[in-house]
Order: structure tokens, then C-alpha cells, then sequence
């Protein structure tokens, strides 16, 4: 059965669609939807991300197409537009669709979204990898065998770096701003944290104010232009959660003549970020790797369900954990456009553990 390979829209009445879904288990859920009989062909490919106008989640899907791609697979992508219901409704939706005959890599829109993602997928047999975002008592080994890993990247260690970056930028002293994710987001939360520890270690350098930009670029042009004016030359230096807040702050210092007069800095190695980086408008930013999120979830997911390895087998530290991170400044930012940026490497899809880093603390 071909799908689209865009974007997978359910064509359902949603409040029809959330009335039958407790029934999804029991595998009575019908809404007219063509089920996929599971046979000896291959599980559909899936991926679940908030948006494709964010630059980050826009590299995964590359790296997820690319996967599908070398495997000869089809691939769907879902977006969640921010919205948690719409998010997990569409999955619920195609798990009905593909009766279970899929694999899913999703980035769950909030933290609470994870819960009733996992469940579902363990319910219908589905293979699940989920990224940054579940409740601290949500463990994959709770849900065996589908619930195959939760991967995060440490942003609190993240969150502390680029801080200190700036303020090693700013000299030392004076104040600067910062604008964090969407607050339950439990990546803005670390990385704020990491934030604040590193501004404890720096009694010269003064938080001038603090708000959400919910991860939005634009959010976080109308709130710089609004600091600029509030504040003018007492902003020495801009705090961003993610490169796409980070672009955007950097877009309103262009707009009034001071970029690179005010160093910016970010979290997620866009490619707006890195040049900006090269052209000394920004200090650093750290990369996760969007393009290898988007294929290693899936092979994962693949691999399990083709019997290549039992999750439930694999120690906690593969289960759920800390990938590695790209740390990027004005000494190594030559070499990482050279071999990341626009030109992905080749990567080893079946080795799904080469990137762990540390096991995930919750505090």
C-alpha cells in the first residue's frame, strides 16, 4: 500500500476519533480507515516532530528520508504544529491505519505526550523511540519489548556552555538576556538550569530579564526588538535556548545595525546558526544532530522489528540515555561546515548505540 511521503493528514472528525480511541487496544477502533494487514513486507516507516518551518526538526526529516531511502522503505511524516492533541491523535490514527505495521520516531510535542504515545504503541506491538521529551517515572524497560529507547542530549550541561561562552564573550561582566522553550518543555528547563548554574559562577554578569520564546524565531524577534528599547546598551550579550530563538534575536540586532556588537548564542547547530557562528555574530552553538536523530530512531525501530535485537535485552544505558553533542565556535566552525553542513556523512544506521554519552538524571 503507497503513502504519501510528504505529510500524513488523518481524514477523520477528531472528536469522533478521540471518542473511539480507547477502543485502539482492543483493535476496535473503526473510522474507515484502510487497515494494513500484517504480512511478511516491511513496517511502515514513521516519524512525529512539531514542525517542518523549524529548522532543527527540518534537518531530521532529511536524515529520516535519507534513512528510508537507503533502506528502500516508505516513510511518513507527521507534525504536530505545537499542538499535543493533534499530535497524538494523528498517531493514534495511524497506528489504525497500519494496524500496528509500523515503527515510529517521535520528539513528543510536551512532556505529558509521551504517556499516552508509549501506551498506544505498546498496545498495537508498535516499536517506539522517543527523544527529549517524558515524564521522569516513563521508563522504556516499563513497556517491554516496544518501548525500545528515550534519548535525550544533557541540556543542562548544554544550557551552561553557551552561557559561559557568553559570558567569555561579554568579557566577564555586564548584563545580558535570555529567552528560553516552551516552559514545560523539559529541554528549556535543563537548559535554563545549566543557565543559571553557570550565572552563579559569574557575580560580574547581571540576568536582565528572561522569557519564553516557545522555540519560535519570530517570538524571539519581537522580544529582542522589545529589549532593545527597554534596555538599549545595557544588553551585552543574548541567552537563547535553540538556534531558531537564537536567529531570531539576531535577525532584530541586524535590524538595528548590532550584529555582531552583541554576541548571541544558541543550542541545536542550524545551519543559520554555524554561519553566524563564521561571521562572529554568534559565540557558539551545539549541535545534536538532527540528520542522525532522524535516521537511528527508525533503524532502531527497524531492526526490532525485524527480530535483529531484543530491546528488553539491552542494558538501561541503551535504553535510555544522553547522546553525544557537537560543541561549535569561531576555532573548529571551518571544519564543521566543511563536514556537516549541506554535505551529511555517511552513517552507519546499524549501529544504534555509538553515540551514548551518559544515562539520563532526573533531578
Amino acid at each position: 500500500m503507497a503513502y504519501d511521503h510528504t505529510l500524513f493528514r488523518a481524514a477523520v472528525d477528531r472528536r469522533r476519533f478521540l471518542a473511539g480511541s480507547a477502543a485502539l487496544g482492543a483493535g476496535v477502533l473503526t473510522m474507515g480507515i484502510p487497515r494494513l494487514a500484517r504480512a511478511d513486507s516491511p513496517p511502515l516507516l514513521v516519524t512525529s516532530i512539531r514542525s517542518l518551518s523549524n529548522p532543527y526538526h527540518a534537518v531530521w526529516k532529511v536524515g529520516a528520508d535519507a534513512f528510508a531511502k537507503q533502506m528502500g522503505l516508505e516513510h511518513v511524516t507527521l507534525v504536530t504544529e505545537g499542538n499535543s492533541e493533534k499530535g497524538i491523535s494523528d498517531i493514534n490514527a495511524m497506528i489504525a491505519k497500519t494496524n500496528g505495521h509500523m515503527v515510529l520516531n517521535v520528539d513528543p510535542n510536551n512532556t505529558p505526550d509521551a504517556r499516552p504515545i508509549v501506551e498506544a504503541c505498546a498496545k498495537a506491538g508498535v516499536f517506539v523511540v522517543t527523544w527529549w521529551n517524558k515524564p521522569a517515572d516513563l521508563h522504556p524497560w516499563d513497556f517491554n519489548p516496544h518501548y525500545i529507547s528515550h534519548i535525550e542530549f544533557d541540556g543542562t550541561s548544554s544550557g551552561a556552555y553557551i552561557a559561559e561562552e557568553l559570558f567569555k564573550a561579554m568579557g566577564g561582566t555586564g548584563g545580558f538576556v535570555a529567552i528560553g522553550g516552551i516552559i514545560s518543555d523539559s529541554a528549556s528547563i535543563d537548559r535554563r538550569r545549566g543557565m543559571l548554574a553557570a550565572l552563579k559562577k559569574n557575580p560580574k554578569i547581571t540576568l536582565l530579564d528572561w522569557q519564553t520564546g516557545e522555540w519560535q524565531s519570530q517570538k524571539a524577534f519581537d522580544i529582542t526588538s522589545s529589549w532593545l528599547t527597554r534596555f538599549g546598551p545595557k544588553i551585552k550579550g543574548i541567552w537563547a535556548a535553540n538556534d531558531d530563538m537564537g536567529t531570531g534575536a539576531l535577525e532584530a540586532l541586524r535590524s538595528q545595525g548590532l550584529a555582531g556588537q552583541i554576541p548571541v548564542v544558541g543550542i541545536d547547530g542550524i545551519k543559520a546558526a554555524v554561519e553566524a557562528v563564521k561571521a562572529g555574530e554568534f559565540a557558539c552553538t551545539v549541535s545534536s544532530d538532527p540528520y542522525w536523530q532522524g535516521g537511528i530512531g527508525l533503524s532502531m525501530g527497524l531492526e526490532a522489528a525485524q527480530g535483529k535485537f531484543d530491546p528488553s535485552k539491552e542494558p538501561k544505558l541503551h535504553r535510555e540515555f544522553n547522546a553525544s553533542t557537537v560543541k561549535i565556535t569561531s576555532a573548529n566552525v571551518d571544519a564543521y561546515i566543511k563536514t556537516q553542513v549541506d554535505t551529511h556523512p555517511q552513517i552507519d544506521w546499524t549501529n544504534l548505540w555509538d553515540r551514548v554519552a551518559s544515562p539520563i538524571t532526573y533531578s
